[in-house]
């Protein structure tokens, strides 16, 4: 993936609706990819659990470097799906960082979130339209919905849920004003930096 530039396009408090409304957007992409793309930060060992059943392959992580008595970095390597809750609880914060997962598992993994922040993202290209000088780019084009976020980059939790497009070429903002409409949003700001 290369620079993309992102837009905010529907924002709400309600995550089904939030999913909904980036799932009605990915449905205009053109050769969307079959694998998704998703994060979550994990706070509670019910939302460890949750997601080890979703998400039996995933990698678990700490939130964050960790270092140990004598500075050296550590890793997180207990199974999650054997150990106790009180042998969980002190390594969390968790999360599962952005990696690819087949696309079917979408639905569930917005089932199994907790209060933490989490995304999904979408890569495809938006149909070409020659006639308003408008083309897909497969390289940068996509969907990305932020739960408890606003930041395309994940670093800013908030307590409402962010839908975002994003696009190849940051004078895109008519292109991205349209696919705003399409879903009842508008665009919600500047651009950012996406993917």
């Amino acid at each position: 993936m290369g620079d993309s530039t992102a837009y905010a396009v529907f924002r709400t408090g309600d995550a089904v609706t939030a999913y909904a409304k980036a799932k009605q957007l990915c449905a205009l992409l053109s050769y969307p990819e079959d694998r998704i793309w998703l994060f979550t930060e994990l706070l509670t060992v019910e939302d460890v659990r949750r997601m080890a059943t979703v998400l039996p392959e995933a990698r678990f992580e700490y939130t964050g470097m960790r270092t140990g008595p004598e500075g050296e970095d550590l890793w997180f390597d207990l199974d999650v799906t054997t150990a106790d809750d009180h042998v969980l609880e002190p390594h969390l914060p968790l999360e599962i960082q952005v990696e690819p997962f087949p696309a079917e598992v979408a639905d569930p993994f917005v089932a199994a979130l907790g209060r933490g922040m989490a995304a999904i993202e979408w890569h495809g290209s938006w149909p070409d339209e020659p006639e308003a000088g408008r083309y897909g780019n497969p390289k940068h084009d996509g969907v990305q919905v932020i739960f408890h976020g606003d930041n395309p980059g994940l670093d800013s939790p908030a307590r409402d849920h962010t839908v975002f497009v994003h696009l190849g070429r940051a004078d895109y903002l008519p292109r991205a004003r349209d696919l705003a409409t399409h879903i009842g949003g508008q665009v919600l700001g500047g651009p950012q930096h996406g993917w």
